[in-house]
C-alpha cells in the first residue's frame, strides 16, 4: 500500500522547508534508510532519510521549491501501484463540490455533467481549480503557462507555474488528455478554487462544463469574461510578469532564470533556452554573451528627439536611464531572522552601553601565544574567554527573563554571530568559561564552517546564554545589536583601530577598541550592565589574567 511522505518538521521553529536537492528520482528503488532529499530549514540543511521501503512513485516538492511542513513531499509503494487517489486526497482541490447535493435537487439538467466530471476522470472531463500550495495561501498569480490551448496534457506534466505567498512553484497535471480552456491568464491572479483550467477530451462543449462546475457569483461575471477571450487565444496581452519575443511568440523561463536576468539588466528574450519546449533555464542566462545592439537605437531617438528641438537652443545633456525594481522571494532564513528579531526588539527594553578598551597587551600576548607550534588564536577568541570569565562575575547579565520569575543560569553558553550568504547564524559554544583560549579558537572556526555550509545541527544552535557580535574585521569600529532572545544581553565588537592615546600624561599611539553592550532592562539593570563591560575590559586589557 502506498504511502504519503509529507515535509518534516527538522527542527522545533520550522514552519516550512526547501527542497535543496533530490538525490532519488520517481520509479527508483527506496530503502528504509536511504537519503531520499537534502532539506533547507530555517536553521540548515539537513539530510532527510526514508523510513520506508518501495518504489518512489511521485514527488509534491520539486527541487528549489518551498512547502509548509506536513504538505505532500512524497509517495512511495508498489511500482505500477494506482496513487491518483492519494494525489487527489492531499493535493490541490480539483473541484469545487461542496453544493453539489443542493444542485442536484435544484438543478437537475446540470446535475449529470457534475457527475460526470466526478467520476470518469480516467476519460472524461476535469474541471481544475487554483490549488492551494501553501498553508497561508488565499490567492495565487500564474507567472507563466507551460502548456496552450490544444496542447495534448499528460499526467505529471506541467501545466504553469503559479506565484503564491511563498514562493513561485511548478504546477503539475494529475490527468491526461487536451487542454481545452485556460481561466487564468500569464500575470493574472485569483482566489484559490477559482477556475483554472479545463483537461478533457478534444471538441467538449466547454461553455456547458464551466456553467456545470461553476457555482453562484464564483462563475457569473467572470465566466462571461473569459468565454470571450477562450477562442481569441492570440489575442492574450502579456502583463509585467509575461515574458514574449519582439516576433510576438510566448517565452517560456522558470523563475530564477528571470531573477538573474533581471540582475544582469539581460532581455530574456534574447536568450535561447535549453530546457523542455525551449525554456529558458538558470545556465542559459549565466552563459548568455549580449550582442551590442542597443546603442543605435538610443541614438536614433536621441537624433530624432534634437532635431525637433529649436535650432538657437542650448544643448542640454540630461541623464539617460532605465527605472527598474526587483523582487527577491525571502529565504527561510530571512523569514525567521525578521521574525525573532522583531520580537526582541518590540518585547525587550533595549538600552546601550558602550566602553574603549586598550587592545595593546592583548595584541602581544595573542602574537606570543601563536608564536607556539600549532596555535592558532584570534582577538574574537579573546573576547569570548573575556565574556564568558565575566558572566561568572556578574551572573545577573547571564539570565533570561520569564513572565512570573527571572531564570538565573548557572552555565555560560556564548553564542557567536556567524555571516552567511543567506543572512545571519549564531553558533553556540557549551560551558565556554571552563575551556581554554585554543579550544575557543578552535570551536569557533569548526562551527563557523558548518554554518557556512549550512550543515549545523539543530543542537549546535540552541541553549545560549550570552552572543558575541564581531564586526571588526570589516572595519566597522562601533554599532549596536539586537538582543538574541532569550538572552539578556548581546556583545557588539569593532575594529581595533590605531590612534593617539593619553598615556601617563603623554600622547602616544595606542590600539583602542570599542565594544558595546545591548542590555534587556528588564533584567539588567544599568549600573549591572557597566561593571560588567569593567571587569570585560580588565580581563582584556591585562589577557593574564585570562589565563591563571
Amino acid at each position: 500500500m502506498a504511502i504519503v511522505v509529507n515535509m518534516p518538521r527538522l527542527s522545533d521553529t520550522m514552519e516550512e522547508g526547501t527542497v535543496a536537492a533530490w538525490l532519488k528520482n520517481v520509479g527508483d528503488r527506496i530503502e528504509e534508510g536511504d537519503i531520499l532529499a537534502e532539506i533547507e530549514t530555517d536553521k540548515a540543511t539537513m539530510e532527510f532519510e526514508s523510513f520506508n521501503e518501495g518504489t518512489l512513485l511521485h514527488i509534491g516538492v520539486a527541487e528549489g521549491d518551498t512547502a509548509p511542513v506536513d504538505v505532500l513531499l512524497a509517495i512511495i509503494g508498489e511500482e505500477g501501484e494506482d496513487i491518483s487517489g492519494l494525489l487527489n486526497g492531499s493535493a490541490a482541490p480539483v473541484e469545487v463540490k461542496e453544493e453539489s447535493a443542493a444542485q442536484t435537487e435544484a438543478v437537475s439538467e446540470n446535475a449529470p455533467v457534475a457527475s460526470s466530471e466526478a467520476t470518469e476522470i480516467p476519460e472524461g472531463v476535469e474541471v481544475i481549480t487554483m490549488p492551494r500550495l501553501s498553508d497561508t495561501m488565499e490567492e495565487g498569480t500564474v507567472a507563466a503557462w507551460l502548456k496552450k490551448v490544444g496542447d495534448t496534457v499528460e499526467e505529471g506534466d506541467i501545466l504553469a507555474e503559479i506565484e503564491t505567498d511563498k514562493a513561485t512553484m511548478e504546477f503539475e497535471s494529475f490527468y491526461s488528455g487536451t487542454l481545452l480552456y485556460i481561466g487564468i491568464q500569464e500575470g493574472e491572479s485569483s482566489p484559490v478554487d477559482e477556475v483554472l483550467a479545463v483537461i478533457g477530451p478534444v471538441g467538449t462543449d466547454v461553455d456547458a462544463v464551466l456553467k456545470g462546475s461553476a457555482s453562484g457569483a464564483a462563475a457569473s461575471a467572470p465566466s462571461e469574461e473569459k468565454k470571450t477571450e477562450k477562442p481569441a487565444e492570440t489575442k492574450t496581452e502579456a502583463p509585467a510578469a509575461t515574458v514574449s519575443a519582439t516576433d510576438g511568440q510566448r517565452i517560456f523561463a522558470s523563475p530564477l532564470a528571470k531573477k538573474i536576468a533581471k540582475e544582469k539588466g539581460v532581455n530574456i528574450a534574447d536568450i535561447k533556452g535549453s530546457g523542455d519546449h525551449g525554456r529558458v533555464v538558470k545556465k542559459d542566462v549565466e552563459n548568455y554573451q549580449p550582442v551590442a545592439q542597443a546603442t543605435t537605437s538610443v541614438a536614433a531617438s536621441q537624433e530624432a528627439s534634437t532635431s525637433s528641438a529649436v535650432a538657437a537652443s542650448p544643448i542640454i545633456n540630461l541623464p539617460v536611464g532605465q527605472e527598474g525594481t526587483e523582487e527577491v522571494k525571502n529565504s527561510q532564513m530571512r523569514k525567521v531572522i525578521a521574525k525573532r528579531l522583531s520580537e526582541s526588539k518590540f518585547t525587550a527594553p533595549h538600552y546601550y552601553l558602550n566602553i574603549e578598551v586598550d587592545m595593546s597587551n592583548a595584541i602581544a600576548s595573542r602574537k606570543r601565544i601563536n608564536d607556539l607550534p600549532e596555535t592558532k588564536v584570534s582577538f574574537n577568541d579573546l573576547v569570548v574567554k573575556a565574556c564568558a570569565m565575566a558572566l561568572k562575575k556578574h551572573p545577573q547579565v547571564n539570565t533570561t527573563w520569564g513572565d512570573t520569575a527571572m531564570i538565573y543560569n548557572q552555565h555560560v553558553h556564548i553564542g557567536v554571530a556567524v555571516a552567511v550568504p543567506d543572512g545571519l547564524m549564531v553558533p553556540v559554544l557549551k560551558f565556554a568559561d571552563q575551556m581554554s583560549l585554543t579550544q575557543i579558537g578552535a570551536s569557533v572556526k569548526d562551527l563557523a564552517g558548518k554554518a557556512r555550509n549550512k550543515k549545523l545541527t539543530p543542537a549546535e544552535m540552541e541553549g545560549s546564554t550570552f552572543t558575541v557580535s564581531n564586526l571588526g574585521m570589516f572595519g566597522i569600529t562601533d554599532f549596536t545589536s539586537i538582543i538574541n532572545q532569550p538572552n539578556s544581553a548581546i556583545l557588539s565588537v569593532g575594529a581595533i583601530v590605531e590612534k593617539p592615546v593619553v598615556r601617563n600624561g603623554e600622547i602616544v599611539v595606542g590600539n583602542t577598541m570599542k565594544v558595546t553592550l545591548a542590555c534587556d532592562h528588564r533584567t539588567v539593570d544599568g549600573a549591572t550592565g557597566a561593571q560588567f563591560l569593567l571587569t570585560l575590559r580588565s580581563y582584556l586589557e591585562n589577557p593574564v589574567t585570562m589565563l591563571a
